[in-house]
């Protein structure tokens, strides 16, 4: 259940997403937790009880990530690999592409070309 002020409507535009707008996140992800120092940057537009929703950028490497949140996102730029620990599957995500990780998911995040993604987390 949410708790908070309401929020009648936010629009936050494409231009927000920019480098110079996100906060460098390499020491420790909000999404992930320790990216083992691979380059990230976000930036969360809308935080209020669970849900959060943001963009979040990040550079080439390889990450593993160990029971996260439940996650949906949007892929606006790049390339990236979900590797899923419980069966070894890996699935390509492309510009376009939508994503869904429930909670306590476990695996790897590999991002072969620089990426970025509009999110929301429910905790």
């Amino acid at each position: 259940e949410e708790s908070g002020p309401i929020i009648r409507a936010q629009v936050d535009h494409f231009k927000d997403f920019a480098a110079h707008c996100l906060q460098d996140t390499r020491a420790f992800d909000p999404l992930y937790g320790n990216t083992g120092g691979v380059p990230s940057a976000s930036n969360t537009f809308y935080s209020v009880g669970p849900t959060q929703v943001g963009v979040w950028a990040c550079q080439l490497g390889s990450f593993e990530v160990v029971h996260g949140e439940r996650q949906w996102f949007h892929v606006v730029e790049g390339v990236m690999f979900v590797t899923d620990l419980s069966n070894g599957t890996s699935k390509r995500c492309v510009v376009g592409d939508t994503v869904m990780l429930p909670k306590g998911w476990s695996g790897y995040i590999d991002v072969v070309e620089p990426v970025k993604k509009v999110f929301t987390v429910a905790k």
